[in-house]
């Protein structure tokens, strides 16, 4: 692997936009005690996201049971998950006049199916809320629990998001917890129990991966029927976590963005700053109308 580089390039510069949107938003959050992946993992786009009145609701707590390399999210023991979380979210969401949701969690092994039936819940009361919203949910990978899975599924998602993160290499450095196999045995579950739902992806660049890694990480992701893509920079959240092998150019992001499509992914989004919720509702949209088999 190279050496860690001193300083970030000039890409990866960003202003910071605050107004008053931004305010309302983290107001909201802080008021109805909810969590959002935005601010636990320190999203850089965190800034932007609120000023447009949008966010990633992070639930059954701040705290995981995982201790992957590259994340900020705390790790140590956790609670039980709150039963009324669920309804505080989709509250939230109506009141940020969302149409789109998304909804990840903390990944909690300690639970027996994994959080599946908070994520069930959520999505229940989010089409409540806001009956015409599409939700979009962030899964962990349940431990390999099918029957997790489709308890998720059953709720009727939009998107059934679980990101690979990584080549299989680096595994056991970056989430030595996490199967790489099991994540894509996940993706192709999605196909077989609910024909036709977008499943989709997230691949983070610059821990040292070469590109072959990276065109046959692709590869195995069409091959478990993933249809949408999203390609970002690592970037180290503290000196505690892994660090940066290389800062990746945008030219290079878009190249690997024509890559994917031509590979047969419907949508793709690549870039230094893109992260797996980032603009999730566009991504949506552009694959046009969905047919459920």
């Amino acid at each position: 692997m190279s050496q860690q580089p001193h300083q970030k390039p000039r890409w990866l510069k960003k202003r910071l936009p605050t107004g008053p949107q931004y305010e309302k938003v983290k107001e909201l959050i802080g008021k109805d005690r909810l969590h959002t992946v935005c601010q636990e993992a320190k999203c850089p786009n965190m800034w932007e996201c609120f000023s447009q009145q949008t966010a990633t609701f992070l639930i059954m707590g701040s705290r995981c049971t995982r201790n992957c390399r590259f994340c900020s999210v705390a790790q140590g023991p956790a609670g039980p998950p709150d039963p009324a979380e669920p309804t505080r979210v989709a509250e939230a969401a109506r009141q940020m006049g969302l149409s789109y949701v998304v909804v990840t969690s903390v990944t909690r092994d300690d639970l027996a199916d994994g959080g599946a039936v908070f994520f069930a819940k959520t999505i229940e009361a989010v089409h409540r809320q806001i009956p015409s919203a599409k939700v979009e949910v962030l899964i962990p990978d349940f431990q390999g629990n099918a029957q997790a899975l489709q308890t998720v599924l059953n709720a009727r998602p939009d998107v059934l998001n679980h990101n690979i993160e990584t080549v299989p290499r680096l595994y056991s450095i970056v989430r030595p917890q996490a199967r790489y196999r099991r994540s894509l045995q996940l993706l192709n579950r999605v196909q077989k129990y609910t024909p036709g739902l977008p499943t989709k992806s997230g691949l983070m660049l610059g821990l040292g991966e070469s590109s072959e890694e990276i065109h046959s990480t692709l590869k195995d992701l069409i091959d478990a029927g993933c249809r949408i893509l999203t390609i970002g920079q690592y970037l180290q959240p503290s000196k505690a976590h892994l660090p940066v092998r290389r800062f990746i150019p945008p030219a290079e992001f878009e190249k690997w963005k024509s890559s994917a499509l031509e590979m047969g992914f419907s949508e793709v989004a690549s870039g230094p700053f893109v992260r797996s919720s980032y603009h999730a509702r566009e991504l949506y949209q552009a694959m046009g109308p969905i047919i459920l088999s």
